[in-house]
């Protein structure tokens, strides 16, 4: 009996994966897909992402592979109206020490994150699509495509914005699809643009658009098109830019613009992650992120087994993952979008969280990342100004002390003498001594 089944191979499931292979969890990731996606989709990864992808181990990869997003250049037609950038470039700093956005193809992501699983000796197993499951109460028995039946202590679905889990759940996946506006991806090769910029286009139409991103270390643009029901690429590309001719098209798919959320996360044994818990517009690049941050959550409170610490995640997440659609959605019908102002996942927090206790309980340390990295806890004593994190003292003058969880939030902030009945209360082991 494996401890948790993963359904779905994207980002989330592949985060999660890695952050129980780390652990030494029993867990399978299946796929119903014959093999890796080839298409980008996502490109945008958020800097709190960054961070995430640092304690997994595959930050240097990740930036190595990967660049900042280009500045801008406007047109109209054939004319430039203007240059500039949509996003405003910071140096690090021990806060923040990957301020920026970067771009990195979404199928690009998914390898590095299966050579990391596959260090951690695990795989995904593709062609197995999940067909049925069933959950008692000491586990879920799902039933594959292959013919096969797994015996789970949990079930995660991250099946994406049509998953069969949360189908199969009876889940509500309340929300609105926009029935005009139509969306083209595409993976092209075109000689007809320079790769220093962001070529993007409007048109009066309100939501018309097209731009062309050049993807770093390929010979490739993405293109994103909305358009109103016209299929042919080449000829919605020539709407909007006739000079730029395609030399190739490598993929493409087509989408109508979901804002849609799961009314719950969890029921019982199963839970739900990324895309199928929480459909976004393109705009602002959240959705990926948003996954990866839902599966970080998850991964070390499935780890601990805690039922109360597994109570949390839907808890953390599904209030989180309604203020993000609401930015996604906010930031799809503007026309002045600046990435990094509210984007970059870098302030979110769970300060109403029953796990968050103290004034900064909830809040992302945002300091000491390397003494985070790895699978444990981190407490801390008196800090010193240096980071902003001295602990409030006691009534009695005592220092108070900072836990930090695995996933780099703070979960307790007090008196220490009170540490040990919330590590008691979670089914928490005590972490190791303060530093």
């Amino acid at each position: 009996m494996t401890h948790v089944l993963i359904v779905g191979a994207g980002p989330t499931g592949l985060t999660l994966a890695v952050e129980l292979a780390r652990r030494g969890v029993g867990m399978r990731i299946v796929e119903r897909s014959p093999g890796p996606a080839t298409g980008v989709r996502a490109k945008g990864l958020q800097p709190r992402t960054l961070e995430v992808f640092d304690d997994l181990g595959v930050i240097g990869e990740v930036l190595a592979t990967g660049g900042e997003y280009p500045p801008v250049r406007a047109y109209r037609g054939e004319e430039v109206t203007w240059e500039g950038r949509m996003d405003r470039l910071r140096e690090p700093s021990p806060r923040a020490p990957y301020p920026n956005m970067i771009v990195q193809p979404q199928w690009r992501t998914e390898r590095i994150l299966r050579d990391r699983l596959a260090e951690l000796r695990h795989r995904v197993e593709f062609g197995a699509e999940l067909t049925g499951f069933e959950q008692d109460e000491s586990g879920v028995t799902a039933t594959l495509g292959t013919g096969e039946t797994v015996r789970c202590s949990y079930l995660v679905g991250a099946d994406g914005g049509r998953s069969t889990v949360r189908r199969r759940l009876g889940v509500p996946f309340a929300g609105s699809t926009s029935e005009n506006e139509h969306i083209l991806l595409a993976d092209v090769r075109t000689r007809d643009l320079d790769r220093d910029h962001y070529h993007m286009w409007a048109v009066a139409e309100p939501g018309m658009h097209l731009s062309l991103c050049p993807l770093p270390h390929t010979d490739v643009f993405q293109i994103i098109a909305a358009h109103r029901g016209v299929d042919d690429l080449p000829a919605v590309v020539a709407s909007y830019a006739p000079h730029v001719r395609l030399d190739e098209v490598l993929w493409r798919s087509e989408y109508r613009v979901n804002v849609r959320m799961a009314e719950r996360f969890r029921v019982g044994r199963v839970f739900l992650a990324g895309d199928a818990a929480h459909v976004h517009s393109p705009a602002g690049a959240q959705g990926l992120n948003t996954g990866v941050q839902d599966a970080y959550n998850l991964g070390w409170k499935l780890a601990a087994g805690s039922a109360a610490l597994l109570d949390t995640y839907e808890a953390e997440r599904l209030p989180v993952a309604g203020h993000v659609l609401r930015l996604s959605t906010d930031l799809h019908r503007r026309e002045d979008v600046v990435l990094g102002d509210g984007t970059d996942q870098l302030g979110l927090a769970y300060p109403g969280s029953p796990l968050s206790v103290g004034e900064r309980g909830g809040r992302r340390l945002g300091a000491l990342f390397r003494e985070q990295r790895g699978t444990g806890f981190l407490l801390l004593g008196d800090v010193t100004d240096d980071h902003g994190l001295r602990a409030l003292p006691s009534p009695e003058g005592r220092p108070g002390v900072l836990l930090v969880r695995p996933d780099g939030y703070v979960g307790y902030h007090g008196d220490e003498s009170g540490l040990g009945a919330y590590l008691s209360a979670w089914g928490i082991a005590a972490p190791p001594a303060a530093r």
